[in-house]
């Protein structure tokens, strides 16, 4: 979670990111992992991010994941383990 942007990563000239560097996540399920960056979007502090959460809700953003966990291709529990810094 490093660079984010409003854009895609596909936009060969993405918006400059307006977040800090979150860190690096992995899971051997997708859907959780993007439930657990998306909880770690939202729960930013000061505004960091806003932009981000503003385009994620105006696009339904999270339908994706909800629609991925009907139709079997992960979770959107998880548990989230710090394992250094």
């Amino acid at each position: 979670m490093n660079r984010l942007s409003i854009d895609c990563d596909c936009d060969g000239n993405p918006a400059e990111p307006d977040m800090h560097d979150i860190g690096i996540l992995a899971s051997t399920d997708p859907v959780a992992l993007d439930q657990a960056c998306i909880d770690l979007v939202y729960a930013q502090k000061d505004g960091d991010g806003a932009s981000l959460v503003q385009r994620i809700e105006s696009r339904n953003g999270l339908h994706t994941l909800e629609h991925a966990e009907k139709i079997g291709l992960g979770s959107r529990r998880y548990d989230l383990v710090n394992i250094g810094e």
